[in-house]
């Protein structure tokens, strides 16, 4: 049996620049980080004694003889990717999926993770992300970015540049201090709706060519954000932009946010937040915002009813926690 965990990661700067039609032109940014809320996944062999073949068990069960009748795309699709045969996966989650925490790609690649671990082979970290992109964005057609498979796999707090040769992760070097203190002044909540971010993406990724002058300015953000973070000016310049990037996304498409969203951001606002955004590809999910530590007790008791998620940044990214290898032989009967 093999077990892998795979954090989540919020985005804080430069969604949208990660789509390849903007980033092989232009260029592209983001910054981001992973933090300890967790998917895990298991996967063994599965003994030989029942009907099925193959069991996958996630918000569903799903118990076939053939893998063309797996439902789950990631699943069937990586299947076949690499040859597997008879397996029994599990997935399990801290957080809910469809949230904008790049929930299906930490499963896409905690679950390759554990298939090569299985196989007996060691795949890098560079790796996993090329392949759970090359899963989710070829073999499964799905629309988006690729910021969100690069993230959970190297883990920690990252600048990620893409162009058309491929991307590069460079940590944010910044004190102990400063980057607890980012921490601490940090917020998520969940807003309760979720959605397909494929979706979003499609449309988003069907306006680029119109919205070039706020992708740009997305783009430039990122030098501003990196320049506060690193610098020993007010961190609550970091705040501020938030709120200027979340506006300049809200204009990206009319379905990244709506009139509930934009309320519960407005009551952040007034309660003391000085600026968030919603986390992924918009539409609901998680809000994240930035509040000193003294105003988040009013920031609390203004969205009492949303839940309130307390997090630590993490630095491990995607990893084989149990590894206990197994004998396996390929049968003719397998298909």
């Amino acid at each position: 049996m093999i077990i892998t965990q795979t954090p989540f990661r919020m985005s804080f700067f430069g969604g949208g620049t990660d789509f390849p039609d903007y980033y092989r032109e232009h260029g592209g940014s983001v910054i981001s980080t992973t933090f300890d809320k967790y998917c895990i996944v298991s996967v063994s062999h599965l003994p030989r004694f029942f009907k099925y073949t193959n069991q996958v068990t996630y918000s569903k069960v799903e118990r076939v003889k053939k893998i063309d009748d797996i439902e789950h795309p990631a699943v069937r699709n990586a299947m076949k990717y690499l040859d597997m045969h008879e397996p029994r996966i599990n997935y399990e989650a801290d957080l809910p999926a469809r949230s904008g925490l790049g929930t299906s790609s930490s499963f896409a690649v905690g679950m390759l993770n554990a298939f090569y671990a299985l196989k007996g082979k060691y795949a890098d970290k560079r790796k996993l992300a090329e392949d759970a992109i090359y899963l989710e964005r070829t073999l499964c057609d799905e629309s988006g970015g690729i910021q969100d498979q690069i993230a959970v796999a190297y883990g920690g707090f990252n600048r990620i540049d893409f162009n058309a040769n491929g991307f590069e992760v460079s940590p944010i070097i910044i004190s102990t201090e400063r980057k607890r203190m980012l921490n601490d002044n940090l917020m998520i909540f969940f807003t309760g709706f979720s959605r397909f971010s494929s979706q979003l993406a499609a449309t988003q990724e069907k306006s680029i060519g119109d919205k070039l002058a706020e992708l740009k300015e997305m783009h430039l953000l990122v030098d501003e954000a990196h320049n506060v973070l690193t610098s020993k000016g007010d961190l609550n310049e970091f705040g501020r932009l938030l709120d200027y990037t979340w506006r300049l996304k809200r204009g990206l498409t009319d379905e990244i946010s709506n009139d509930s969203i934009d309320g519960l951001y407005k009551t952040a606002i007034e309660a003391g937040a000085i600026g968030g955004k919603l986390l992924g590809a918009g539409g609901g999910g998680f809000l994240l915002l930035y509040a000193e530590k003294d105003k988040q007790e009013r920031v609390k008791a203004a969205l009492k009813d949303y839940l309130y998620i307390p997090f630590e940044f993490e630095n491990s990214g995607t990893k084989v926690i149990y590894y206990n290898s197994e004998f396996y032989e390929v049968t003719d009967a397998i298909d």
